[in-house]
């Protein structure tokens, strides 16, 4: 074992440096742990503790020798700690049969005081009245201070002590605000903004005013520029330049709303302090790029710190006109930030995450229904909310939606909302039970024709009005598609027992239902397959319907929204598969057809025919694999799964459906992330196995691994139990290439089946388990998402009825063409004054509404944040203070008595000569 590392010894001078006492010096009170300054404490003071002196609690100062001299300088670099005093001077020394005597308290400064010495290098000592200036100033004594300042002209005030601080820094340190008055009187006085940082960080509001009154507050930059900014010979910051207590760009502004410091934050910015928002992390100015090659990790940092100042509840309430806009909007960018700075995730995760707790917060403040109104819908002003009167736009609930608010747009106070417009124009319904609620949705499923027929006819009629309403346009839509998938399942109605054509067979040969055709022995097979029988039709219509559905919706939205939406691939890849079916197989007939014109004039009977059209007179097991009718059939059958799993769009509308299908979706993501390494175990073994026995065909028990497809097919259904040991046996004597297919295929079922497949189900565990733990947050915002889709004007009528063009719709688009010429006619003529006027009065006058309601909110937030202060346990530090506040006092009262008794003195020597006259 290697010896502990021994410490070096102490130089003999540098220890009677640290341990000796030193001469006449006062021990302080125990509460204030300062040096008295009044004569009567000092007789006090020295009857009790004699010969003795000491610096406080935290031994922060040092003294060396006697009769230093007053305006001794003081070695003061900015940015440099102040150097610690050497013991030069032998002469300034005590005795040596002083320096041996020791007792506990000297033991313990010693250790206290020894590691200051590796600070900085030793230079120059403070002077004794140095020394009793910081000490006066750090503990509050007033009077000493004051006296000092009007009686020593030549007071260095900027003198430090060994950890570099001078009087101000040390007075705010400890909430001595009378203090730090007397020290702002003085104009040579510097380090006023470490003292601005350090009464910003404490909270110390009134203090900081103080500071913010100084004449070096005059420059507004002054605010705005962070340590790091300075002048290098400035001495504004020549404590925190380098980041000795706080982060070197945190400038005051960006340290109050760290600090959540409503009142000072407020002070600030009425002062003109902002805070400047970060360039883009892809910005490629001069600036960024300097600072990114120069110490990358600082940037970073910095803007770090810049965010949590914007994303600050004290910043957003009191800097932003619409704080619920700047909180959506900087949430979403630092869950971008998060997704591409991953080492600092953690950081911007937790930043865009307090942005979503702020909003939630103001949301809970809401009183009433116009307060909920002006969060949810903002300072907004559109021309299509005309269109729907009465139906707020909720601006500000799509930008919920868009970045995934969950529990903002889950808050009872929203969800009320969205419940009230969701039974729109059908008053009573809402309060009326699940079976009557049913009943109407299946009396709207029975009359959906009659419905649409009414809203073509009167589209603002009263019919028309319910029809557009969310909830009967929901009812209407999930309606329509409940009928299609009838018709999916109908079409298939007449193979339900079995086909009575067997794929060997053609109608000719058909035994009871081939009757129908034998009076047309010319009619070929494929004319009987090919054809779109009536429900086919019906299903074609209700695709050409749902494809005009997603191109208005595509158009309404942009191409970027419709992506977003991962439902919009689902019902994009349905409709393109059905697309691709009809398409094959109207190929088909045509291809039939024109070999049946063919026959009709050039045949009497189906003997010797063309090859090309005798194919069309075969029995279903003889076309070729690629026939089109075989690809439309395929892609029929991939279309219907996929219709039905449409259908779980819907399925969030009910509170015992919604959480399951949320929990389905997820799943399906994780199987996507175990695809990947799934994937490559499974094609490195594949491709193993292939090399290994793809030499032995024939030469097996069975074809296993002797191609790729057996290979693959083979370890596929090895995942599910179904392939056999014997897929390695090799007929012949190779025990070698035997033993190691035993191996590699042993292999290969642990991996997949004991590990693999148990880590999918651990992932979709934990992920049920996610959606079960927060169920009703999850259901209620993807209802909200399902809900608002019916919201927004237009697509009323379902499928297939949307294909007729509506009277409203043909007005609409008569309308836009009529301005789009008056536009290209006239260019140079403006729009109607009035229409203007009326525009612009409405938007001052929501704007105005809406600033009103949200000052009240931030009011109501900021008392509530500052009753939360309040109300938290009282910490060590508020106990300090008080200590303080007790020391300060104590001052004050031995300044009050030795006035009181300078005045008794005299009036008892006015009595002392009145007496012997009067005598």
């Amino acid at each position: 074992m290697p010896k502990p590392p021994q410490l070096a010894p102490f130089d003999p001078e540098e220890q009677r440096f640290y341990s000796e006492s030193l001469p006449n010096v006062r021990a302080p009170h125990p509460i204030s742990k300062a040096e008295p300054g009044h004569p009567t404490e000092e007789t006090h003071f020295g009857r009790l503790y004699p010969r003795s002196r000491s610096f406080g609690h935290y031994p922060k100062l040092m003294t060396i020798g006697e009769d230093w001299d007053v305006d001794r300088p003081v070695n003061r670099e900015p940015g440099f700690l102040a150097q610690l005093p050497l013991p030069h001077d032998r002469s300034a020394q005590r005795p040596h049969h002083c320096r041996r005597r020791t007792n506990p308290a000297a033991k313990r400064r010693q250790a206290l005081r020894g590691p200051a010495y590796m600070f900085s290098a030793p230079s120059f000592s403070l002077s004794e009245v140095e020394q009793r200036f910081l000490e006066a100033a750090e503990y509050g004594n007033i009077p000493e201070v004051r006296r000092m300042l009007l009686h020593m002209p030549n007071l260095n005030v900027n003198a430090v002590d060994y950890m570099g601080q001078n009087a101000l820094q040390l007075a705010v340190a400890n909430e001595h605000l009378e203090v730090t008055e007397l020290l702002l009187g003085r104009t040579d006085l510097a380090r006023v903004g470490d003292a601005l940082l350090l009464a910003i960080s404490k909270g110390y509001i009134r203090i900081t005013e103080a500071l913010l009154s100084h004449p070096s507050f005059r420059d507004a930059n002054r605010l705005t520029a962070s340590p790091a900014q300075v002048d290098m010979m400035d001495d504004f910051y020549a404590y925190d330049e380098d980041g000795t207590r706080f982060s070197h760009d945190v400038t005051p502004v960006i340290l109050a709303a760290h600090c959540q410091e409503y009142e000072i934050v407020h002070t600030l910015l009425s002062k003109g302090a902002r805070i400047d928002p970060p360039h883009d992390y892809f910005c490629g100015c001069d600036s960024c790029n300097y600072h990114q090659q120069y110490d990358s990790f600082s940037h970073s940092r910095s803007r770090i710190n810049a965010y949590r100042g914007l994303a600050s509840p004290a910043y957003l309430s009191l800097f932003n006109e619409d704080p619920v806009l700047a909180a959506l909007e900087l949430s979403n960018e630092l869950a971008m930030l998060a997704d591409i700075e991953k080492e600092f995730k953690n950081d911007y995760s937790r930043l865009s995450n307090q942005c979503k707790d702020y909003v939630v917060g103001l949301l809970d403040l809401c009183r009433s229904t116009e307060e909920v109104e002006a969060i949810l819908n903002g300072e907004t002003f559109c021309e299509d909310t005309f269109d729907v009167a009465g139906r707020p736009p909720l601006t500000r609930l799509k930008l919920a939606i868009k970045y995934e608010l969950k529990k903002f747009v889950a808050h009872p106070n929203c969800q009320q909302q969205l419940l009230s417009i969701w039974y729109e124009n059908l008053p009573g319904l809402r309060q009326q039970t699940t079976a009557v609620k049913l009943l109407v949705v299946l009396a709207v499923a029975v009359g959906l024709p009659g419905l649409a027929v009414a809203y073509w006819v009167t589209p603002c009629s009263r019919v028309g009005k319910v029809l557009r309403s969310p909830f009967m346009k929901f009812v209407a839509h999930a309606s329509s598609f409940t009928v299609f998938l009838g018709l999916l399942i109908l079409n298939a109605a007449d193979r339900f027992a079995g086909t009575t054509i067997l794929p060997n067979m053609t109608h000719h040969q058909q035994q009871p239902g081939g009757l129908q055709f034998k009076s047309d022995p010319l009619l070929l097979y494929r004319k009987t397959t090919t054809p779109f029988t009536w429900m086919e039709i019906l299903i074609i219509s209700w695709v050409m319907g749902m494809i005009w559905a997603e191109v208005k919706e595509i158009w309404s939205q942009g191409p970027e929204e419709y992506l977003v939406e991962l439902w919009n691939f689902l019902d994009f890849g349905m409709l393109a598969i059905f697309l691709a079916s009809f398409s094959c197989r109207f190929s088909a007939m045509k291809r039939a057809d024109l070999a049946q014109s063919f026959v009709y004039q050039h045949n009497k009977t189906l003997d010797k025919l063309p090859p090309e059209v005798e194919y069309f007179t075969k029995a279903r097991i003889h076309w070729m694999p690629s026939d089109p009718q075989l690809i439309s059939e395929g892609l029929y059958a991939i279309a219907v799964v996929l219709s039905f799993s449409r259908i779980a769009y819907i399925l969030p509308a009910n509170e015992s459906f919604g959480p399951l299908q949320i929990s389905l979706g997820r799943t399906v993501k994780d199987i996507f992330k175990f695809m990947v390494i799934f994937l490559l175990v499974f094609l490195a073994f594949m491709i193993g196995m292939f090399n290994l026995y793809s030499y032995y065909l024939g030469a097996k028990q069975n074809d296993a691994f002797t191609t790729l497809e057996e290979s693959f097919k083979t370890l596929f259904w090895a995942i599910f139990g179904l392939s056999e040991v014997k897929s390695v046996v090799i007929n012949n004597g190779h025990k070698f290439i035997e033993n190691i297919g035993y191996i590699l295929y042993g292999v290969y079922n642990v991996t997949m089946v004991i590990v693999l497949l148990n880590m999918l189900i651990a992932m979709i565990n934990s992920s049920f388990q996610e959606i079960e733990d927060d169920a009703d947050v999850e259901w209620k915002f993807a209802r909200a998402k399902l809900w608002f889709s019916y919201f927004e004007e237009g697509r009323t009528l379902p499928v297939p009825f949307n294909l007729v063009p509506s009277p409203k719709s043909t007005l609409r688009l008569v309308t836009a063409m009529k301005s789009k010429l008056k536009q290209l006619v006239h260019r140079s003529r403006e729009k109607n004054p009035g229409t203007q006027l009326n525009q612009v009065l409405y938007l001052r006058r929501n704007q105005t509404f809406c600033c009103l309601i949200m000052k009240r909110l931030i009011k109501r937030y900021i008392i509530k944040a500052q009753a939360n202060r309040e109300s938290d346990e009282i910490t060590e530090g508020e106990l300090k203070d008080i200590k303080q506040d007790i020391s300060s006092l104590r001052y004050e009262l031995l300044e009050e008595k030795s006035q009181n008794m300078e005045t008794l003195d005299v009036l008892l020597g006015r009595l002392g000569q009145i007496g012997p006259s009067s005598s």
